[in-house]
């Protein structure tokens, strides 16, 4: 049977066949924005979900290092001071040196320095007496001499400036005597006793 002789008309299925159309199970090509798009996404998308996971992880556990909560180190202590209550050193270094009041140097007693012994006690040889201690002692120029005792109560030994302090303190220590005042009308140009009792008796 020849078309002229088919008694039916044309319909869809006679119509010829388009030669870009897909046949079959094929499929029409894909174009490079739908291949690559997926790539895409992932390369966007991964680091700004890492960066939401870092961030809220962070917050989660900042919630420890809040102002009502406290930590404590190995030490004790925390970064804000000492909790001994001593003050922390200056964060420049520096210290203040601790202030130090200097004693004057130590002056030794000088045995040659004249010491003469007063009798104000009315009792024969306690001058004497006491001059021979100074001499065991190894002072060379202790003298003896008599005193009324005007003005002096107790047994002292008089000493005429402050550098003769020390032999002053020894002259006292050797004749058994604590008083020691520096009194350079009573001391003259040395150490002056003045003994109102016998140091012996």
């Amino acid at each position: 049977m020849s078309k002229a002789d088919y008694p039916y008309p044309d319909d869809e299925f006679d119509a010829a066949a388009d030669p870009d159309a897909p046949r079959g199970v094929h499929r029409a090509p894909r174009s490079a924005w739908s291949r690559w798009w997926p790539f895409l996404a992932v390369l966007v998308l991964a680091p700004v979900l890492a960066y939401g996971a870092v961030t809220a992880w962070g917050i989660i556990n900042g919630a420890d290092d809040s102002p009502g909560s406290s930590t404590v180190d190995d030490g004790g202590t925390g970064d804000e001071g000492t909790t001994d209550g001593t003050e922390e050193t200056p964060a420049d270094g520096t210290e203040e040196p601790p202030v130090e009041s200097e004693a004057p140097p130590a002056v030794e007693p000088v045995l040659s320095t004249p010491v003469q012994v007063l009798n104000a006690s009315g009792v024969s040889g306690v001058a004497a007496r006491q001059q021979a201690k100074l001499q065991e002692a190894g002072f060379t120029a202790a003298t003896t001499g008599n005193s009324d005792g005007e003005g002096v109560t107790d047994s002292t030994v008089f000493y005429a400036s402050e550098d003769l302090r020390s032999t002053a303190d020894l002259v006292a220590q050797t004749l058994g005597l604590t008083a020691v005042t520096l009194d350079p009308d009573q001391a003259g140009d040395g150490i002056v006793v003045v003994l109102r009792t016998d140091p012996d008796a």
